[in-house]
């Protein structure tokens, strides 16, 4: 912030797919908007020539619901503003916490759309730049933002496999995603969900050999797109699948069941959640949604489970310099693999009448 207050210095990260002020960097007005629907509305003549700014300020929530309500900010918001002329785009990081970490996070831009520079800045310096609005007085933000867009570069998927007993069992496949944002290391988003269901595989491998094959699907570049995703099912859509499943919200405590099964699997959703029951674990009332890179399967039919985890802190965390390995619970990781074991054991046993 240059003025009209003392200057001061603001936390910021540049937003996957941002412009580039420039080495020099580029100033100007702020135009501030509560939220993005209010950017929306708002006339192209308020935002022409400005930075933007997006005051929106994520609450906790143990379903991590608010992350796509408030997240709008940064998925389209950058692009909502490009198009109203908008020179540059700042928003109040899509995070929970109030530290002075911003949370990047990819954003969008249509075709035939100028990227424009895009940034997170942390919750105390939006608390700040907010506090500073307040006065009435116009203020004027020195933004230097230098990210390069290198177009797309090889990336990849890493499968394996417990072999089924019965060949002709359609497979259980579960899910997680190998890449992660620069900030932090990535051990909650999403090294600890690969963790997961591959320790939850051996496990049952272990046991004895499973009727069905499990699959475990390592996805890349999931951050900037689902590509892996899109390309295993792009591959693989075409087979048929008993169930897709995937562990993408952090390490903390499963607390809920969800399911999205065929009819016949009623009696299966009750030997899941009566064997979840004494690890804490509830059964939700509302279907299951899957994971994204499970989400293409999914959407063309293939039955799903949420193992929901406990989301309080994951927007503490969540693409910040803080994700990093300390953040990892060993108590709640196991319980985590104890429920992914049992819900994975029971699935790989099933029988064709229940899953297809």
């Amino acid at each position: 912030l240059t003025g009209p207050f003392h200057p001061q210095k603001l936390a910021i990260a540049a937003l996957g797919n941002s412009g580039s002020t420039g080495a020099d960097g580029i100033e100007g007005d702020i135009a501030y908007f509560p939220s993005f629907d209010a950017l929306k509305a708002a006339p192209d003549a308020a935002v022409k020539g400005k930075i933007v700014f997006i005051d929106n300020q994520m609450k906790a929530a143990q379903d991590g619901s608010g992350y796509g309500y408030f997240g709008r900010g940064r998925f389209v918001g950058p692009n909502a503003a490009a198009k109203k002329g908008a020179i540059a785009i700042v928003i109040r990081s899509i995070g929970t916490d109030s530290h002075r970490n911003p949370h990047t996070g990819v954003t969008n831009f249509e075709a035939g759309v100028t990227p424009i520079p895009s940034g997170a800045i942390s919750n105390p310096d939006a608390d700040l730049l907010v506090r500073q609005w307040q006065h009435g007085k116009p203020l004027r933000l020195k933004l230097l933002l230098t990210p390069k867009t290198l177009g797309d570069q090889p990336s990849g998927n890493v499968i394996a496999e417990v072999p089924g007993s019965d060949p002709k069992a359609s497979p259980v496949i579960i899910a997680c995603h190998l890449d992660s944002w620069d900030l932090g290391t990535g051990a909650i988003d999403d090294a600890a969900g690969c963790g997961i269901i591959t320790a939850a595989a051996k496990h049952i491998m272990a046991a004895g050999q499973p009727r069905r094959t499990i699959r475990i699907l390592w996805a890349g570049a999931e951050e900037v797109g689902v590509f892996g995703g899109k390309a295993y099912f792009d591959a693989h859509g075409k087979e048929r699948h008993a169930v897709a499943m995937e562990s993408d919200f952090g390490a903390d405590r499963v607390w809920r069941v969800d399911f999205k099964l065929p009819e016949g699997a009623a009696g299966l959703a009750d030997r899941i959640a009566a064997a979840l029951a004494p690890y804490g674990i509830t059964r939700g009332k509302q279907p299951a949604g899957g994971g994204a890179d499970v989400g293409a399967l999914i959407e063309s039919g293939v039955p799903t489970i949420d193992l929901q985890q406990d989301g309080t802190r994951y927007f503490d965390i969540h693409h910040t310099p803080d994700d990093t390995f300390d953040k990892v619970d060993p108590a709640q990781i196991r319980q985590n693999v104890v429920a992914w074991t049992v819900t994975i054991g029971l699935l790989a046993n099933s029988a064709d009448a229940e899953l297809p």
